[in-house]
C-alpha cells in the first residue's frame, strides 16, 4: 500500500481553499529504503516511499501538491539520487528533477509537455503528453538489434551443462504429461524410433485439448483408453479435430519446427513467431541425410532476449528505442480507454469463472496465459497453459469436470504441487508499471519462466495491460 501522504500545503493555502493536486511519485529501481524530499517540503523533511506489493523493486507514495512548479528528489540508501528518465535540472544543489502542477487557468512558463518522456508518476488531473519516440532512433535500434540477431547462431544459446527431456511418441499419453509435470517442464520434442528422427512436440495444449476432447459428449476418448492411448495416436487424432489431411485425404500432423545450432538467431526468432510455438528444438546431425539426429537444446525467445540484453547492457544508449517508456510505443495489449476501440482485447477471467470457461478462452484467444482479476480488475493471479499439467497430480483429470472446478481452484491444485516452470523469484505474477522502460521490461522477460508481463496500476494493482515475449520480438523486428 501507499506510504504517508504529504498535505505540502503547509499552512494556510488548504484553508483558504487553494486546490490541491494527488501526485503519485514513484522509484522503480530498487533499494532497502527510500525517501522522497523536495520543495514541497522545504527539502527539511524526507517522506518515507513504501514498496509495491508485488513488485518490491518499485517504491511509492503519494504527497498533495499546490498548483505550480516543484524540484525534487530521491534519498536511496543513504545517498541522494535523481530519476534521470524524468525531466531534470542542474542547480546550486545538484540535479533534482521537476514538475509542473497545473491549476485553473495556469500555463507552465518554459516547461514544454512534449518534451517530457512518460513520467514515473500518476498525477490526477494532470495531463502529460509523452512524446512518441522518433522514428529514426526506432529504425536505428531496430538495425542495430537485426545486425547483431544476424550474427549470432543458436549454438550460442546453449548452456554450459543441462539436460533435455525427449519423449517416445509410443509413450501413453498419460504417462507423458506425469513426466512433464514431474520434471517441471512445460514441452517435451517427440522421438520416433521406427524412423529415427524427431516428430513433434508435446506440451501443454495437447493436455487442454485431450482434458476438452474427454469433456465433449460423444467423444471418441475415454478416461479407460487414455490410459493406453499412445502420443502418436492422439497426434493422428489432433489431425483429424484440426482436418489436417494430405493429398490422399490420410491426416498427417504438422510436421515439426525445429532449427540447426549454426542458424542465426533473427532465423531462430521468426520461426518461433510464425509459427506460434514456445520453443524450437536445437538438432544436430553430422551426416548429410540427417540421420542420427542429437537433441542439443530448447531455443526459445526468452533465450534470444537474454542475448541480445547481455549484449547492451554496457551500451543501452546505442539503442535509443530501449530508453521509452512501454505506454509511448505500440507494444502488447491493453485495456482501451473509455472511447477507445481495441482491435485486440485483452481477455481477463475472474475466480470464479469455470475452468472449462478459461481453457477455451486459451484456445480460442490463441493466448498462452490471461490474468485473474477480481471485481474492480485487480490483479490476483494469472492462469496459464502450463498450469494445466498440475492436474497430472494424483490423476486429478480423472476426478474432476472442467465446467464444475473453477480457477480459483484449478490455481489452488497448482499451488499445491508447486510445478516449478513459471515461477522465478517465489513470484507466479510478473508485472510491470506503464512508465517502466522498454529495457526493464526485457530485462524481466529474459529471466528463465517468464514468458509475459502483466501492466499493473500502481497501488491498485488494476490491469492495464500485458506485454509478452511475442510482443516484444515483433516490436524489435518491426514485424
Amino acid at each position: 500500500m501507499f506510504g504517508s501522504t504529504l498535505d505540502s500545503s503547509r499552512g494556510n493555502s488548504a484553508a483558504s481553499g487553494q486546490l490541491l493536486t494527488p501526485t503519485r511519485f514513484v522509484w522503480p529501481y530498487g533499494g532497502r529504503r527510500v525517501f522522497l524530499s523536495g520543495s514541497f517540503t522545504r527539502w527539511t523533511e524526507h517522506v518515507p516511499m513504501s514498496p509495491l506489493e508485488g513488485c518490491p523493486t518499485v517504491f511509492q507514495v503519494i504527497c498533495n501538491l499546490t498548483p505550480g512548479y516543484h524540484q525534487y528528489k530521491f534519498f536511496v540508501d543513504g545517498e541522494w539520487r535523481h530519476d534521470e528518465h524524468q525531466p531534470f535540472v542542474s542547480g546550486n544543489g545538484g540535479v533534482v528533477n521537476t514538475i509542473f502542477i497545473t491549476g485553473p487557468d495556469m500555463v507552465p512558463a518554459g516547461f514544454s509537455p512534449e518534451t517530457l518522456g512518460r513520467s514515473n508518476m500518476d498525477v490526477d488531473d494532470v495531463f502529460l503528453r509523452t512524446a512518441d519516440p522518433s522514428g529514426v532512433d526506432l529504425e536505428v535500434s531496430r538495425h542495430r538489434i537485426s545486425v547483431l540477431l544476424s550474427t549470432r547462431t543458436a549454438y550460442e544459446l546453449l548452456p554450459e551443462s543441462g539436460k533435455v527431456i525427449a519423449l517416445d511418441v509410443n509413450l501413453p499419453v498419460k504417462q507423458a504429461f506425469h513426466i512433464l509435470y514431474e520434471q517441471g517442464i512445460p514441452l517435451a520434442p517427440l522421438w520416433d524410433f521406427g524412423k529415427g528422427q524427431f516428430v513433434g512436440v508435446l506440451g501443454p495444449l495437447d493436455f487442454i485439448l485431450i482434458l476438452r476432447e474427454l469433456g465433449t459428449h460423444g467423444s471418441n476418448l475415454t478416461e479407460e483408453e487414455l490410459e493406453t492411448h499412445t502420443i502418436a495416436a492422439w497426434k493422428e487424432g489432433k489431425a483429424h479435430i484440426s482436418r489436417q489431411f494430405d493429398g490422399s485425404g490420410r491426416p498427417y500432423p504438422r510436421p515439426l519446427v525445429q532449427v540447426g545450432p549454426y542458424d542465426n538467431l533473427k532465423d531462430v526468432a521468426l520461426k518461433i513467431l510464425q509459427n506460434k510455438v514456445a520453443a524450437v528444438p536445437v538438432i544436430y546431425s553430422s551426416l548429410q541425410d540427417g540421420s542420427y539426429p542429437q537433441l542439443l537444446h530448447l531455443a526459445s525467445l526468452s533465450g534470444i532476449l537474454k542475448c541480445i540484453c547481455r549484449y547492451f547492457r554496457h551500451s543501452s544508449s546505442s539503442l535509443p528505442i530501449l530508453q521509452q517508456p512501454i505506454c509511448s510505443i505500440p507494444l502488447g495489449t491493453w485495456v482501451p480507454r473509455i472511447g477507445e476501440s481495441s482491435s485486440k482485447p485483452l481477455a481477463t477471467l475472474r475466480p470464479h469463472a469455470s475452468l472449462g470457461s478459461a481453457l477455451a478462452l486459451l484456445v480460442q484467444a490463441e493466448v498462452s496465459s490471461i490474468p485473474v482479476v477480481d471485481d474492480n480488475d485487480s490483479l490476483i493471479d494469472i492462469y496459464s497453459r502450463s498450469d494445466i499439467t498440475a492436474l497430472a497430480k494424483d490423476k486429478a483429470y480423472a476426478q474432476i469436470h472442467l465446467d464444475d472446478m473453477t480457477v480459483h481452484q484449478a490455481l489452488q491444485l497448482g499451488q499445491d504441487s508447486s510445478p516449478p516452470y513459471g515461477i522465478f523469484n517465489g513470484q507466479r505474477c510478473h508485472m510491470c508499471l506503464r512508465s517502466d522502460s522498454l529495457v526493464k521490461v526485457m530485462e524481466r522477460l529474459a529471466n528463465p519462466g517468464v514468458r509475459r508481463l502483466v501492466i499493473v496500476e500502481a497501488g491498485s494493482k488494476r490491469v492495464e495491460g500485458i506485454i509478452s515475449l511475442s510482443d516484444v520480438f515483433q516490436f524489435l523486428l518491426g514485424l
